[in-house]
């Protein structure tokens, strides 16, 4: 469905989602694993290991969880970049919440910036709206594109990304998810009134 509405990219979670893919569609997939280990909160892609799988499960880039928070193994952000560079031979992209998360990470080997976990690390913003902000700050001071990611849900968001010096976006749950979707339009009705005209369909 994506491919038929015009997406130029993929992004997809695990070895067994990127190898179904894979197999039927052409456009490069961007490989995450999500991955929840006792004791940790990262989970996008935590360790070498995960992003071994996904590349050889068909994956063309790697992203991963590029936050100042601790990883498997004590390893910090900017190794493990290196590292899933050096093991998987693919590009990787790095999710990250705050400027200085996304300095780091450019400077680290990245390929590319996202700033998906803005607002999902308990010391970045918490918004309900795209952090614009950021993504501009990233674009003007990163000679990696910044891929906009992170509560997009309406085109004309998309466009304002790109307007403020995003390379590309990344679209989550108001193209994956319909129930989400369904709860959106079904709260901001309610909020007009509880007549039955106003129920979704």
């Amino acid at each position: 469905a994506a491919v038929l509405g015009g997406a130029v990219g993929i992004r997809a979670s695990g070895p067994e989602d990127i190898a179904a893919i894979r197999s039927a569609v052409r456009l490069p997939i961007i490989g995450i694993y999500k991955y929840d280990l006792p004791g940790f909160q990262v989970r996008i892609t935590p360790t070498v290991a995960l992003a071994v799988e996904i590349a050889q499960a068909g994956a063309d880039l790697i992203a991963l969880d590029a936050t100042q928070r601790p990883h498997p193994g004590g390893i910090e952000a900017g190794d493990l970049i290196k590292q899933v560079k050096a093991k998987t031979g693919k590009p990787v992209l790095a999710d990250i919440s705050t400027l200085q998360e996304g300095l780091r990470a450019a400077e680290a080997g990245a390929d590319a910036i996202l700033p998906t976990l803005s607002g999902y690390t308990d010391y970045s913003p918490q918004r309900t709206e795209p952090y614009f902000e950021l993504i501009e700050e990233l674009a003007s001071r990163l000679s990696v594109p910044v891929i906009a990611e992170g509560r997009i849900a309406m085109p004309a968001q998309a466009v304002q990304a790109l307007a403020l010096g995003a390379w590309a976006v990344c679209v989550g749950s108001a193209i994956t998810r319909p129930r989400w979707i369904a709860e959106q339009f079904a709260t901001a009705l309610l909020r007009k009134g509880s007549n039955e005209k106003d129920a979704v369909v």
